[in-house]
């Protein structure tokens, strides 16, 4: 069985989608490791969490990248989504609840695009 290393690009602000993704890999039958920074490990400085991204990323296989339309206005996912892009990681968007559009920028970069529910992410994760 693959060991998957895995970074989830999410806005603090919305960490709920960010915990339910990490529910759904829980719950599957993959081997992973969460390489990402939930709220409550958070960085006191911009510059503290620029370098720990990049770290974070460096280490992962997959980036899952929540493609709400927040994403437009974050800095951060866009960081993350150019350092991706840059170490040449295979990128996951991932569709919100309900939401049938997303930031271009994510559906031009992401390897692949899936729905909000725990098949199609997890399926997505194992074709990399």
């Amino acid at each position: 069985m693959s060991m998957y290393n895995i970074f989830i690009s999410h806005a603090w602000k919305y960490d709920d989608d960010y915990y339910k993704i990490e529910e759904w890999l829980r719950n599957s039958n993959i081997s992973y490791k969460n390489y990402s920074v939930p709220q409550h490990d958070s960085f006191a400085s911009n510059t503290n969490l620029k370098k720990a991204l990049t770290e974070q990323i460096k280490h992962a296989n997959v980036v899952l990248i929540i493609a709400g339309m927040y994403a437009n206005y974050s800095d951060w996912i866009d960081y993350e989504i150019d350092e991706a892009v840059r170490m040449e990681k295979y990128i996951i968007g991932i569709y919100p609840w309900g939401q049938e559009r997303a930031p271009i920028k994510i559906t031009t970069f992401a390897d692949k695009m899936v729905g909000w529910n725990s098949a199609s992410v997890i399926n997505a994760i194992k074709e990399t």
